[in-house]
């Protein structure tokens, strides 16, 4: 059980939500029911991957994410336009840092837009905070 002020914390925006482990664990659950984890896994892969210093798992991790997440008919493709995506497979043969932070960020902006509010009226948030508040 998350502490009370965790729980309540999620509550007020999306960057404390992803800052909290749980808070992260809880959301992914509900990104799966709604067949939409791909976003929070995807971002999570990014936040990862701009910390890579070695340029050969620069390489290794960008590949990776590509495979996974990006190119078409990807197992967990997200939903980003085509120019983002041409964009970042051109990149792939000498991927930096930051080739993945425009489609990061049209993730973050679905999952704060849609996603999250969705999750803020869910039951599963819904009762977590019910029984947070009777601690």
């Amino acid at each position: 059980m998350a502490p009370v002020d965790d729980v309540v914390a999620w509550g007020e925006s999306l960057d404390q939500l992803l800052e909290c482990k749980t808070g992260r664990l809880v959301f992914e659950d509900f990104l799966r029911t709604e067949y939409s984890e791909e976003n929070l896994l995807f971002w999570l892969a990014c936040e990862d991957y701009r910390k890579t210093t070695s340029q050969t798992e620069i390489t290794t991790a960008a590949k990776r994410i590509y495979t996974e997440f990006v190119q078409v008919d990807a197992p967990r493709q997200i939903n980003i336009d085509c120019v983002t995506r041409e964009s970042i497979r051109e990149n792939l043969s000498q991927p930096w840092p930051n080739c993945f932070d425009r489609a990061q960020r049209l993730i973050y902006g679905l999952m704060e837009n849609d996603c999250y509010p969705r999750f803020l009226k869910s039951e599963m948030y819904q009762a977590l905070l019910e029984q947070a508040e009777q601690q």
